[in-house]
């Protein structure tokens, strides 16, 4: 019986994921981790960007979360 009203917390294991891109979009990444070190003060991987800039495109997506809405999962 659960006796704390926090719930369990879901996998947050991180998933691997291994891409290509353009030459184009490498420089455009190295770019932005350019301005985000300016903007914030401390430099970060562009490998550590790419999942919070994957994350912060879907959430502003409005049709695709009106999509998901009818269905269960991803």
């Amino acid at each position: 019986m659960n006796t704390i009203k926090l719930p369990q917390l879901p996998d947050r294991k991180p998933m691997r994921l291994s891409i290509s891109v353009t030459p184009d979009l490498h420089q455009d990444l190295q770019d932005y981790a350019l301005a985000y070190a300016a903007s914030y003060g401390r430099e970060v991987a562009v490998a550590d960007l790419i999942p919070a800039i994957l994350s912060a495109f879907l959430e502003s997506d409005r049709g695709f979360r009106q999509r998901r809405k009818g269905t269960d999962g991803p």
